[in-house]
């Protein structure tokens, strides 16, 4: 029979069973403390929102505490711009690092001093071979690597060359501080890595106080030592580093108290990309306006885009934390959002693709106001007006002149109710003299079937969304669609990513929107009835509505990829 442990571990995932073990051991003083440190060298994307919520959840179920901290060890590739954003959606994203926010620039003074600490016990040595060279002689995965021609430098020496590299005396390039650890290490890693390299660099947090740089491994464990990390959670490629992050730590702290490296596979989301130098490729060649282009992953374009900070954090805890990377279908995020958007939005009326209805019975001049409910999920969010006239627009693929079979929507001599008004039956079809188009339907009306009316309950199959073509607002709707149409752009080593952008991932149209919305606020989310999800863009003004379709009602990339759900 299965003890109350094993029943515990069932429930939890890898690593909440990693710290369970380590609180019943009393390790770290029982402590939980994990942190989120980007490094702020572009804008945080979903794989990130995973990191931010494990991260954050954690701290949150052991009663600890989680830090945001900004490794920021490359000037050249780091700006105020990616620190700003980051913090922005981590708050967005609804978390709280309660006063917690450090940089790895800001231990650069002790840094420096563990780097002479280990120069000065023979762990250590300056090279002067170039980048190049030092990689050559590392050697392959099959072959083991061979000592500095300088590995054997004094350390009078290496403290007097590493202080002249300080000072600033020397060119970018010129010599590194590299460890002495194993150059026929199976592990490439530890093959005498580079610690720190001259950099003359203005730094976004430092100016110009340094003109050498620690390496990400050499200051990222030490950071987590420093700010009382216990768990320091990664994704599994820096699976092969730890090892490295360990070596760092045997070799300099003298505590009791060790932080741990652990990992996790990383998101990896069909349709799309989650590498930043790709994204950045995207943003910089402009195949997209922006890192917050809603055809993105990245949060700030998801949140254009009209996702929630819930349906995101929903999403990573529906995926849970895995050992080994795996596709997630990227139709479980939109499902989130569905699933989210669905319970608070109010369901609006819009027109994307217009087709003028002339009801030729109902009374010039008339204005009715319809009484339609907000939402039918949420009681508490009440009913509005919308005004009726003579002359609406409906969808042109609400309308067909030779019908197939169980087409049960308006058809020459067909009947149709509109959606919380009267019911409509088509009469005459007025077309475009040239080009036989469609342009006008004119159609008659039963006034005893106004909703809640005598009649209205009489059956009828189809049911329209309409807009009145006196009172309803021109508004810019931007159709987002995926961005790739390959499942996975990144898995084809013979090709480039960029041939898999599918062209029409976003296509504008000007279409015509109920009334109500004529002073909606940017972010502001609803559903279109019948249509989809729909966001107002940032881009809106009072003089020109614009909306970003978040995702449709039904999933109708099957249709478009031939593949099934």
């Amino acid at each position: 029979m299965m003890n109350t442990k094993d029943e515990n571990y069932k429930a939890l995932n890898f690593i909440e069973a990693i710290i369970e073990d380590d609180l019943q051991e009393e390790k770290n003083e029982k402590r939980v403390h994990t942190r989120f440190p980007p490094e702020p060298n572009g804008y945080l994307h979903i794989g990130h929102a995973k990191s931010i919520c494990l991260n954050f959840g954690l701290a949150k179920k052991y009663n600890g505490m989680c830090n945001l901290r900004f490794d920021d060890t490359n000037p050249t590739k780091e700006e105020e711009e990616f620190v700003d954003s980051i913090v922005e959606d981590v708050k967005w994203l609804g978390f709280d690092w309660e006063g917690r926010l450090f940089y790895a620039s800001d231990y650069f003074d002790q840094l420096y001093k563990w780097a002479e600490k280990l120069i000065i016990n023979g762990k250590a040595f300056v090279d002067d071979q170039s980048a190049e060279v030092i990689g050559d002689q590392r050697g392959t995965v099959t072959t083991p690597g061979t000592e500095s021609p300088f590995y054997n430098r004094s350390v009078e020496e290496n403290l007097n060359l590493f202080r002249r590299m300080k000072a600033g005396e020397f060119p970018d390039g010129s010599k590194v501080l590299r460890a002495k650890i194993d150059t026929t290490s199976p592990n490439m890693l530890l093959r005498d890595p580079v610690l720190y390299r001259i950099l003359h660099a203005s730094h976004h947090n430092t100016g110009d106080k340094w003109c050498i740089y620690p390496m990400y491994d050499f200051a990222h464990g030490q950071s987590d030592y420093i700010e009382g990390i216990t768990h320091s959670i990664c994704t599994l490629e820096f699976e092969v580093h730890r090892p490295l992050y360990d070596w760092f730590l045997d070799n300099l702290i003298e505590t009791k108290y060790r932080p741990q490296q652990i990992e996790f596979a990383r998101l990896n989301l069909s349709y799309t990309i989650m590498s930043k130098r790709k994204l950045m490729e995207l943003v910089e060649g402009g195949f997209v306006n922006g890192w917050d282009d809603p055809r993105l992953p990245t949060i700030s374009g998801l949140r254009r885009r009209g996702y929630t900070p819930e349906s995101i954090r929903y999403f990573a805890d529906k995926i849970g934390v895995a050992r080994r990377d795996n596709m997630i279908d990227v139709a479980l995020l939109e499902h989130s959002v569905k699933d989210d958007l669905n319970k608070k939005t109010l369901r609006v009326m819009a027109v994307l693709n217009p087709l003028r209805v002339v009801i030729t019975n109902y009374p010039e001049g008339k204005v009715e106001e319809m009484e339609l409910v907000n939402n039918p999920e949420d009681e508490t969010m009440g009913s509005r007006k919308v005004p009726f006239t003579r002359e609406i627009f409906i969808e042109k693929d609400d309308f067909m002149e030779d019908p197939p079979k169980k087409f049960f929507r308006l058809a020459p001599g067909a009947e149709v109710r509109l959606k919380g008004a009267y019911f409509i039956k088509c009469e005459e079809v007025v077309k475009d003299e040239t080009t036989g188009e469609v342009i006008e339907v004119k159609c008659t009306y039963d006034p005893e079937t106004k909703s809640g009316g005598p009649q209205s309950n009489r059956k009828v199959k189809g049911t329209l969304h309409w807009v009145s073509a006196q009172h309803g607002l021109k508004a810019e709707v931007r159709l987002y669609d995926r961005l790739f149409l390959d499942e996975d752009p990144l898995g084809h080593p013979d090709k480039d990513f960029q041939e898999f952008i599918n062209p029409g991932s976003l296509k504008t149209v000007t279409g015509l929107i109920e009334p109500s919305l004529r002073n909606v606020k940017p972010f502001e989310k609803f559903q279109f009835i019948r249509l989809g999800y729909f966001c107002v863009d940032p881009d809106s003004k009072e003089d020109k509505l614009v909306f970003n379709r978040t995702v449709p009602l039904r999933d109708s990339w099957a249709k478009i990829s031939g593949k099934g759900r």
